[in-house]
Protein backbone atom coordinates (compact mmCIF):
# COMPACT_ATOMS: atom_id res chain seq x y z
CA UNK A 1 0.00 0.00 0.00
CA UNK A 2 0.96 3.36 -0.56
CA UNK A 3 1.15 6.05 1.76
CA UNK A 4 -2.25 7.66 2.97
CA UNK A 5 -3.80 10.78 1.53
CA UNK A 6 -4.98 12.22 4.71
CA UNK A 7 -7.63 15.41 5.16
CA UNK A 8 -7.90 16.33 9.24
CA UNK A 9 -8.36 12.58 10.59
CA UNK A 10 -9.90 10.77 8.00
CA UNK A 11 -7.55 8.86 5.44
CA UNK A 12 -8.24 7.32 2.54
CA UNK A 13 -5.67 4.56 1.59
CA UNK A 14 -4.88 3.59 -2.01
CA UNK A 15 -4.94 -0.15 -3.14
CA UNK A 16 -2.24 -1.77 -5.16
CA UNK A 17 -3.00 -4.33 -7.64
CA UNK A 18 -2.91 -8.01 -6.46
CA UNK A 19 -5.49 -10.71 -4.25
CA UNK A 20 -8.17 -8.44 -2.48
CA UNK A 21 -8.52 -9.96 1.12
CA UNK A 22 -11.91 -10.96 2.54
CA UNK A 23 -14.11 -9.34 5.39
CA UNK A 24 -16.35 -10.87 7.55
CA UNK A 25 -20.01 -9.70 6.46
CA UNK A 26 -22.71 -9.25 8.62
CA UNK A 27 -25.15 -12.36 9.26
CA UNK A 28 -28.55 -12.24 8.25
CA UNK A 29 -31.87 -13.63 7.38
CA UNK A 30 -32.74 -14.45 3.16
CA UNK A 31 -36.18 -14.66 3.96
CA UNK A 32 -36.64 -11.40 5.57
CA UNK A 33 -34.50 -10.03 2.53
CA UNK A 34 -36.40 -11.11 0.32
CA UNK A 35 -39.87 -9.49 1.79
CA UNK A 36 -37.65 -6.20 2.36
CA UNK A 37 -36.42 -6.14 -1.29
CA UNK A 38 -39.94 -6.88 -2.60
CA UNK A 39 -41.84 -4.01 -0.06
CA UNK A 40 -39.66 -1.84 1.63
CA UNK A 41 -38.28 1.67 0.45
CA UNK A 42 -34.61 2.25 0.51
CA UNK A 43 -35.39 5.42 -1.21
CA UNK A 44 -37.95 7.41 1.75
CA UNK A 45 -39.27 10.08 -0.43
CA UNK A 46 -40.98 9.45 -3.43
CA UNK A 47 -44.09 11.09 -5.47
CA UNK A 48 -47.83 10.94 -3.28
CA UNK A 49 -49.62 7.39 -4.82
CA UNK A 50 -52.74 10.08 -6.11
CA UNK A 51 -50.62 12.25 -8.25
CA UNK A 52 -48.84 9.08 -9.33
CA UNK A 53 -51.71 7.38 -10.32
CA UNK A 54 -53.55 10.68 -12.35
CA UNK A 55 -49.76 10.97 -14.10
CA UNK A 56 -48.93 7.67 -15.03
CA UNK A 57 -52.94 5.92 -15.66
CA UNK A 58 -51.35 3.70 -13.09
CA UNK A 59 -49.91 0.43 -15.46
CA UNK A 60 -50.43 -2.81 -14.53
CA UNK A 61 -47.28 -4.90 -13.11
CA UNK A 62 -45.54 -6.46 -16.51
CA UNK A 63 -44.04 -9.47 -14.41
CA UNK A 64 -46.01 -11.15 -10.64
CA UNK A 65 -43.07 -11.19 -8.04
CA UNK A 66 -44.20 -13.49 -5.27
CA UNK A 67 -44.18 -12.13 -2.17
CA UNK A 68 -45.38 -8.58 -3.38
CA UNK A 69 -48.10 -6.75 -0.41
CA UNK A 70 -50.73 -4.46 -0.80
CA UNK A 71 -50.04 -1.52 -3.29
CA UNK A 72 -46.83 -3.17 -4.11
CA UNK A 73 -48.48 -5.97 -5.57
CA UNK A 74 -50.17 -3.56 -7.61
CA UNK A 75 -47.20 -1.63 -9.05
CA UNK A 76 -44.72 -2.33 -11.76
CA UNK A 77 -41.55 -4.41 -10.13
CA UNK A 78 -39.12 -1.67 -10.11
CA UNK A 79 -41.71 0.88 -7.94
CA UNK A 80 -42.12 0.82 -4.08
CA UNK A 81 -45.23 2.30 -2.17
CA UNK A 82 -44.77 3.35 1.43
CA UNK A 83 -46.42 5.36 3.48
CA UNK A 84 -44.40 8.48 4.88
CA UNK A 85 -44.37 9.75 8.72
CA UNK A 86 -46.93 12.67 7.57
CA UNK A 87 -49.20 9.82 6.55
CA UNK A 88 -48.96 10.27 2.85
CA UNK A 89 -48.36 7.34 0.77
CA UNK A 90 -46.05 8.09 -1.90
CA UNK A 91 -44.18 5.75 -4.76
CA UNK A 92 -40.77 5.64 -5.50
CA UNK A 93 -37.81 3.55 -7.43
CA UNK A 94 -36.26 0.33 -5.89
CA UNK A 95 -33.29 -1.56 -6.15
CA UNK A 96 -34.90 -3.54 -8.81
CA UNK A 97 -34.72 -0.72 -11.10
CA UNK A 98 -31.19 -1.12 -12.16
CA UNK A 99 -31.22 -4.80 -10.92
CA UNK A 100 -33.55 -7.37 -12.47
CA UNK A 101 -34.21 -7.24 -16.01
CA UNK A 102 -35.97 -9.30 -18.57
CA UNK A 103 -34.33 -12.38 -19.69
CA UNK A 104 -36.75 -15.26 -22.13
CA UNK A 105 -39.90 -13.84 -21.44
CA UNK A 106 -39.59 -13.59 -17.22
CA UNK A 107 -37.81 -11.10 -14.83
CA UNK A 108 -34.69 -12.13 -13.41
CA UNK A 109 -33.79 -10.82 -10.45
CA UNK A 110 -30.15 -10.19 -10.02
CA UNK A 111 -29.18 -9.58 -13.53
CA UNK A 112 -28.34 -6.03 -14.76
CA UNK A 113 -30.98 -4.09 -16.55
CA UNK A 114 -28.66 -2.75 -19.40
CA UNK A 115 -31.65 -1.26 -21.71
CA UNK A 116 -32.50 1.67 -19.31
CA UNK A 117 -32.93 5.17 -20.87
CA UNK A 118 -31.33 7.79 -18.71
CA UNK A 119 -31.55 10.19 -21.48
CA UNK A 120 -34.44 12.46 -20.38
CA UNK A 121 -34.07 15.73 -17.52
CA UNK A 122 -36.05 14.11 -14.56
CA UNK A 123 -37.09 17.34 -13.61
CA UNK A 124 -38.89 17.55 -16.75
CA UNK A 125 -41.31 14.48 -15.28
CA UNK A 126 -40.92 16.02 -12.18
CA UNK A 127 -42.55 18.86 -12.64
CA UNK A 128 -45.32 17.53 -15.03
CA UNK A 129 -45.97 15.08 -11.92
CA UNK A 130 -46.49 18.13 -9.21
CA UNK A 131 -49.35 19.35 -11.42
CA UNK A 132 -51.31 16.45 -9.73
CA UNK A 133 -49.70 16.79 -6.50
CA UNK A 134 -52.72 18.35 -3.91
CA UNK A 135 -51.92 20.90 -1.41
CA UNK A 136 -50.93 20.22 2.69
CA UNK A 137 -48.50 17.39 3.47
CA UNK A 138 -48.72 15.74 -0.56
CA UNK A 139 -47.09 18.73 -1.51
CA UNK A 140 -44.32 18.84 1.05
CA UNK A 141 -43.83 15.40 0.76
CA UNK A 142 -43.69 16.01 -3.24
CA UNK A 143 -41.40 19.24 -2.95
CA UNK A 144 -39.12 16.96 -1.12
CA UNK A 145 -38.73 14.23 -3.56
CA UNK A 146 -38.19 16.88 -6.20
CA UNK A 147 -35.79 18.79 -5.07
CA UNK A 148 -33.49 16.39 -4.04
CA UNK A 149 -33.71 14.81 -7.53
CA UNK A 150 -33.45 18.42 -8.84
CA UNK A 151 -30.27 19.03 -7.46
CA UNK A 152 -28.58 15.88 -8.49
CA UNK A 153 -30.64 15.83 -12.12
CA UNK A 154 -27.16 16.58 -14.36
CA UNK A 155 -25.83 13.50 -13.06
CA UNK A 156 -28.31 11.52 -13.52
CA UNK A 157 -28.32 11.77 -16.77
CA UNK A 158 -26.43 10.11 -19.27
CA UNK A 159 -26.68 10.64 -23.69
CA UNK A 160 -26.99 6.69 -24.43
CA UNK A 161 -28.98 3.63 -24.14
CA UNK A 162 -27.70 1.51 -21.43
CA UNK A 163 -25.23 3.52 -19.60
CA UNK A 164 -25.61 3.53 -16.47
CA UNK A 165 -25.23 6.88 -14.04
CA UNK A 166 -25.58 5.12 -10.60
CA UNK A 167 -22.07 6.27 -9.31
CA UNK A 168 -22.54 9.73 -10.37
CA UNK A 169 -25.81 10.24 -8.68
CA UNK A 170 -24.21 8.56 -5.10
CA UNK A 171 -21.01 10.91 -5.84
CA UNK A 172 -23.35 14.25 -6.54
CA UNK A 173 -25.61 13.18 -3.61
CA UNK A 174 -22.54 12.89 -0.95
CA UNK A 175 -21.19 16.35 -1.89
CA UNK A 176 -25.01 17.43 -0.34
CA UNK A 177 -24.95 15.84 2.92
CA UNK A 178 -22.94 16.41 6.00
CA UNK A 179 -20.75 13.17 6.58
CA UNK A 180 -21.30 13.13 9.68
CA UNK A 181 -25.19 13.77 10.94
CA UNK A 182 -26.34 13.32 7.20
CA UNK A 183 -28.58 16.13 7.03
CA UNK A 184 -28.85 17.47 3.53
CA UNK A 185 -27.47 20.79 2.43
CA UNK A 186 -29.35 22.64 -0.49
CA UNK A 187 -26.40 24.48 -1.20
CA UNK A 188 -22.94 21.53 -1.79
CA UNK A 189 -20.76 20.92 1.01
CA UNK A 190 -18.14 20.19 -1.26
CA UNK A 191 -17.27 20.01 -4.54
CA UNK A 192 -19.29 18.10 -6.41
CA UNK A 193 -18.35 15.65 -9.35
CA UNK A 194 -17.85 15.89 -13.26
CA UNK A 195 -20.78 16.56 -15.19
CA UNK A 196 -19.25 14.02 -17.93
CA UNK A 197 -21.21 11.07 -16.59
CA UNK A 198 -18.65 7.74 -17.10
CA UNK A 199 -21.23 5.16 -18.19
CA UNK A 200 -21.10 1.65 -16.36
CA UNK A 201 -22.60 -1.38 -17.35
CA UNK A 202 -24.98 -2.86 -14.23
CA UNK A 203 -23.00 -6.36 -12.97
CA UNK A 204 -25.04 -9.56 -11.87
CA UNK A 205 -26.00 -9.48 -8.05
CA UNK A 206 -25.90 -13.38 -8.06
CA UNK A 207 -21.47 -13.18 -7.53
CA UNK A 208 -22.17 -11.06 -4.43
CA UNK A 209 -21.25 -13.72 -1.90
CA UNK A 210 -18.22 -14.33 -3.90
CA UNK A 211 -17.14 -10.84 -4.11
CA UNK A 212 -14.26 -9.62 -0.84
CA UNK A 213 -15.32 -5.87 -2.15
CA UNK A 214 -17.86 -3.98 -4.50
CA UNK A 215 -17.31 -1.68 -7.30
CA UNK A 216 -15.76 -2.45 -10.69
CA UNK A 217 -12.53 -1.20 -9.06
CA UNK A 218 -12.64 -3.16 -5.53
CA UNK A 219 -12.72 0.14 -4.00
CA UNK A 220 -15.65 -1.21 -1.26
CA UNK A 221 -13.69 -3.17 0.98
CA UNK A 222 -15.39 -4.41 4.35
CA UNK A 223 -18.92 -4.29 5.26
CA UNK A 224 -20.95 -4.45 1.79
CA UNK A 225 -24.24 -2.98 3.29
CA UNK A 226 -23.05 0.18 3.81
CA UNK A 227 -22.35 0.37 -0.30
CA UNK A 228 -25.14 -1.35 -1.04
CA UNK A 229 -27.71 0.87 0.64
CA UNK A 230 -25.89 4.43 -0.72
CA UNK A 231 -28.96 5.04 -2.75
CA UNK A 232 -31.09 5.97 0.62
CA UNK A 233 -28.68 8.92 0.35
CA UNK A 234 -30.98 10.63 -1.72
CA UNK A 235 -33.87 10.78 1.22
CA UNK A 236 -32.27 10.08 4.27
CA UNK A 237 -31.91 12.62 7.19
CA UNK A 238 -30.07 11.34 9.91
CA UNK A 239 -28.03 8.83 11.24
CA UNK A 240 -31.04 7.32 12.69
CA UNK A 241 -33.00 6.89 9.55
CA UNK A 242 -29.42 5.21 8.30
CA UNK A 243 -29.39 2.71 11.29
CA UNK A 244 -32.96 1.41 10.33
CA UNK A 245 -32.72 1.27 6.65
CA UNK A 246 -29.32 -0.37 8.07
CA UNK A 247 -31.00 -3.12 10.13
CA UNK A 248 -32.92 -4.58 7.55
CA UNK A 249 -30.41 -3.67 4.41
CA UNK A 250 -28.23 -6.61 6.26
CA UNK A 251 -30.86 -9.06 5.44
CA UNK A 252 -31.33 -8.14 1.77
CA UNK A 253 -28.10 -8.60 1.12
CA UNK A 254 -28.22 -12.12 3.29
CA UNK A 255 -30.72 -12.69 0.52
CA UNK A 256 -28.53 -11.80 -2.45
CA UNK A 257 -25.58 -13.88 -1.44
CA UNK A 258 -28.27 -16.92 -1.89
CA UNK A 259 -28.70 -15.84 -5.36
CA UNK A 260 -27.95 -18.15 -8.17
CA UNK A 261 -27.51 -17.22 -11.79
CA UNK A 262 -29.55 -18.65 -14.49
CA UNK A 263 -29.16 -21.69 -16.61
CA UNK A 264 -27.92 -21.53 -20.37
CA UNK A 265 -31.35 -22.34 -21.84
CA UNK A 266 -29.95 -23.48 -25.16
CA UNK A 267 -28.67 -26.71 -26.33
CA UNK A 268 -24.45 -27.37 -25.46
CA UNK A 269 -22.26 -29.32 -26.90
CA UNK A 270 -20.83 -31.09 -24.33
CA UNK A 271 -17.69 -32.30 -26.41
CA UNK A 272 -16.72 -28.94 -27.43
CA UNK A 273 -17.34 -27.65 -24.15
CA UNK A 274 -15.37 -29.71 -22.43
CA UNK A 275 -12.43 -28.67 -25.03
CA UNK A 276 -13.47 -25.37 -23.90
CA UNK A 277 -12.41 -26.17 -20.17
CA UNK A 278 -9.44 -26.98 -21.22
CA UNK A 279 -8.51 -23.92 -22.50
CA UNK A 280 -10.52 -21.96 -20.02
CA UNK A 281 -8.13 -23.93 -17.06
CA UNK A 282 -4.90 -23.14 -18.88
CA UNK A 283 -5.72 -19.48 -19.67
CA UNK A 284 -7.83 -17.78 -17.58
CA UNK A 285 -8.56 -19.14 -13.78
CA UNK A 286 -5.49 -16.49 -12.55
CA UNK A 287 -7.80 -13.92 -12.80
CA UNK A 288 -11.53 -15.63 -12.90
CA UNK A 289 -11.35 -18.79 -10.87
CA UNK A 290 -12.57 -22.40 -11.18
CA UNK A 291 -16.23 -23.76 -11.73
CA UNK A 292 -17.65 -26.99 -11.21
CA UNK A 293 -16.99 -29.13 -8.22
CA UNK A 294 -14.27 -27.65 -6.72
CA UNK A 295 -14.47 -23.44 -7.15
CA UNK A 296 -11.88 -21.20 -6.27
CA UNK A 297 -12.78 -17.21 -7.11
CA UNK A 298 -9.14 -14.96 -6.67
CA UNK A 299 -10.73 -11.62 -5.95
CA UNK A 300 -8.03 -10.06 -8.26
CA UNK A 301 -7.36 -6.20 -8.97
CA UNK A 302 -5.41 -6.50 -12.06
CA UNK A 303 -3.49 -3.13 -12.97
CA UNK A 304 -4.62 -1.31 -16.23
CA UNK A 305 -1.78 -1.09 -17.70
CA UNK A 306 -2.07 -5.44 -17.83
CA UNK A 307 -5.95 -5.44 -18.39
CA UNK A 308 -5.38 -2.57 -21.00
CA UNK A 309 -9.14 -1.62 -20.45
CA UNK A 310 -10.88 1.90 -20.55
CA UNK A 311 -9.41 3.28 -17.61
CA UNK A 312 -11.44 6.75 -17.01
CA UNK A 313 -13.12 5.08 -14.56
CA UNK A 314 -10.46 3.72 -12.13
CA UNK A 315 -8.65 6.74 -12.67
CA UNK A 316 -11.49 9.12 -11.58
CA UNK A 317 -11.38 6.80 -8.61
CA UNK A 318 -7.84 6.79 -7.77
CA UNK A 319 -6.94 10.59 -8.63
CA UNK A 320 -10.27 13.08 -8.48
CA UNK A 321 -12.25 11.28 -6.21
CA UNK A 322 -10.54 11.25 -2.72
CA UNK A 323 -13.17 13.50 -1.20
CA UNK A 324 -15.82 11.51 -1.80
CA UNK A 325 -13.81 8.47 -0.26
CA UNK A 326 -12.84 10.64 2.79
CA UNK A 327 -16.86 11.27 3.19
CA UNK A 328 -17.73 7.92 3.09
CA UNK A 329 -14.97 6.58 5.46
CA UNK A 330 -16.25 9.30 7.73
CA UNK A 331 -20.01 8.55 7.68
CA UNK A 332 -22.12 6.51 9.01
CA UNK A 333 -22.34 4.13 5.49
CA UNK A 334 -18.42 3.60 6.16
CA UNK A 335 -18.38 2.70 9.43
CA UNK A 336 -17.77 -1.15 8.85
CA UNK A 337 -15.93 -0.73 5.49
CA UNK A 338 -13.05 1.47 4.00
CA UNK A 339 -13.31 2.85 0.56
CA UNK A 340 -9.93 2.09 -1.10
CA UNK A 341 -9.37 2.86 -4.51
CA UNK A 342 -6.63 1.36 -6.87
CA UNK A 343 -5.88 1.70 -10.49
CA UNK A 344 -7.38 -1.01 -12.23
CA UNK A 345 -10.41 -3.35 -12.61
CA UNK A 346 -11.78 -6.71 -10.80
CA UNK A 347 -11.71 -9.62 -13.15
CA UNK A 348 -15.40 -10.58 -12.06
CA UNK A 349 -16.91 -14.04 -11.33
CA UNK A 350 -18.19 -15.66 -14.53
CA UNK A 351 -21.29 -17.72 -13.16
CA UNK A 352 -23.99 -17.04 -15.48
CA UNK A 353 -21.26 -14.51 -17.78
CA UNK A 354 -23.41 -15.86 -21.25
CA UNK A 355 -26.72 -13.63 -19.61
CA UNK A 356 -24.89 -10.52 -18.92
CA UNK A 357 -23.88 -8.59 -22.07
CA UNK A 358 -22.59 -6.10 -22.75
CA UNK A 359 -18.98 -6.48 -21.59
CA UNK A 360 -16.09 -5.13 -19.78
CA UNK A 361 -16.97 -2.62 -16.95
CA UNK A 362 -18.60 0.13 -19.35
CA UNK A 363 -20.99 -2.25 -21.37
CA UNK A 364 -18.69 -1.44 -24.83
CA UNK A 365 -18.89 -4.49 -25.75
CA UNK A 366 -21.92 -6.22 -26.96
CA UNK A 367 -20.84 -10.26 -27.32
CA UNK A 368 -18.74 -12.39 -25.42
CA UNK A 369 -17.40 -13.38 -29.17
CA UNK A 370 -16.27 -10.33 -29.50
CA UNK A 371 -14.75 -9.77 -26.04
CA UNK A 372 -12.19 -13.08 -26.85
CA UNK A 373 -11.74 -11.38 -30.53
CA UNK A 374 -10.82 -7.65 -30.00
CA UNK A 375 -10.85 -7.21 -33.94
CA UNK A 376 -14.50 -7.99 -34.25
CA UNK A 377 -15.85 -5.71 -31.67
CA UNK A 378 -17.43 -2.56 -33.46
CA UNK A 379 -16.63 0.53 -32.90
CA UNK A 380 -19.88 1.96 -33.05
CA UNK A 381 -22.94 0.36 -32.54
CA UNK A 382 -26.50 -0.24 -31.34
CA UNK A 383 -28.85 -2.98 -30.45
CA UNK A 384 -30.64 -4.18 -33.27
CA UNK A 385 -34.35 -3.98 -31.84
CA UNK A 386 -35.73 -2.07 -28.93
CA UNK A 387 -36.37 -5.45 -26.80
CA UNK A 388 -33.87 -7.84 -25.94
CA UNK A 389 -32.71 -10.64 -28.81
CA UNK A 390 -30.50 -12.61 -27.65
CA UNK A 391 -26.96 -13.81 -30.37
CA UNK A 392 -26.81 -17.51 -29.47
CA UNK A 393 -23.79 -17.51 -31.54
CA UNK A 394 -22.00 -14.74 -30.71
CA UNK A 395 -23.50 -15.28 -27.00
CA UNK A 396 -24.74 -11.16 -26.01
CA UNK A 397 -27.45 -8.88 -27.58
CA UNK A 398 -27.69 -9.04 -31.06
CA UNK A 399 -26.30 -5.35 -32.71
CA UNK A 400 -26.11 -3.69 -35.12
CA UNK A 401 -22.69 -2.25 -36.12
CA UNK A 402 -22.35 1.13 -37.75
CA UNK A 403 -20.20 2.52 -40.22
CA UNK A 404 -20.47 6.36 -38.27
CA UNK A 405 -21.15 7.35 -34.91
CA UNK A 406 -23.89 9.71 -33.22
CA UNK A 407 -23.77 12.15 -35.98
CA UNK A 408 -25.32 10.61 -38.66
CA UNK A 409 -28.60 10.33 -36.89
CA UNK A 410 -30.30 13.74 -36.36
CA UNK A 411 -32.83 12.89 -34.66
CA UNK A 412 -32.39 12.23 -31.11
CA UNK A 413 -34.31 9.26 -30.12
CA UNK A 414 -32.09 7.65 -32.81
CA UNK A 415 -29.05 9.00 -31.51
CA UNK A 416 -29.37 8.05 -27.76
CA UNK A 417 -29.33 4.11 -29.46
CA UNK A 418 -26.08 4.81 -30.72
CA UNK A 419 -22.93 3.70 -28.67
CA UNK A 420 -19.59 5.26 -29.61
CA UNK A 421 -16.64 3.24 -28.15
CA UNK A 422 -14.56 6.55 -29.29
CA UNK A 423 -15.42 8.59 -26.22
CA UNK A 424 -14.23 9.61 -23.22
CA UNK A 425 -14.97 6.51 -20.87
CA UNK A 426 -16.49 4.83 -23.52
CA UNK A 427 -13.51 2.69 -24.91
CA UNK A 428 -13.25 -0.89 -26.27
CA UNK A 429 -9.87 -2.02 -25.91
CA UNK A 430 -8.36 -4.58 -23.42
CA UNK A 431 -8.91 -7.72 -22.36
CA UNK A 432 -7.27 -9.22 -25.56
CA UNK A 433 -6.08 -12.67 -23.75
CA UNK A 434 -8.40 -14.25 -26.43
CA UNK A 435 -6.91 -12.27 -29.45
CA UNK A 436 -4.49 -16.00 -29.74
CA UNK A 437 -7.29 -18.28 -30.32
CA UNK A 438 -7.72 -19.66 -33.52
CA UNK A 439 -11.48 -20.16 -34.43
CA UNK A 440 -11.96 -23.28 -33.18
CA UNK A 441 -10.26 -22.60 -29.54
CA UNK A 442 -12.41 -19.99 -29.69
CA UNK A 443 -15.61 -21.35 -30.25
CA UNK A 444 -14.90 -24.31 -27.65
CA UNK A 445 -14.24 -21.99 -25.43
CA UNK A 446 -17.55 -19.61 -25.93
CA UNK A 447 -18.94 -23.48 -25.77
CA UNK A 448 -17.82 -23.92 -22.04
CA UNK A 449 -18.38 -20.36 -20.93
CA UNK A 450 -22.12 -21.20 -21.83
CA UNK A 451 -21.91 -23.86 -18.49
CA UNK A 452 -21.31 -21.27 -15.89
Amino acid sequence: MEAPAAEGSVTVTKAEPGPIPPWPQRPGDPKVGYDALMNRAVVTCGLPYDAYAASTGAPEPEYELPGRRGRNAELPYRLTAFRADSGVELVTSNCLSCHAAPLNGELVIGLGNEFLDFTADPVVAIEGAGAYVEDGAEAEEWRKWADRLGAIAPWSMTDTIGANPAQAITLALMAHRDPETLAWSNEPLMALPSEQVLPASVPPLWNVDKKHATFYNGEGRGDHVGYMMLASTTCTDSVAEAREIDAWFTDVRAYLATLEAPAYPYPIDAELAAEGEKLFKAECTDCHGRYGRIERYPNELIALDEIGTDPAMAEAGYRHADRFARWFNASFYGRNAETMPGLGYVAPPLDGVWATAPYLHNGSVPTLAALLDSEERPTYWRFANAEPEYDREALGWRVEALEQGREQFGDLDERKWVYDTTRYGYGKAGHEFGDLLNDAELQALLEYLKTL
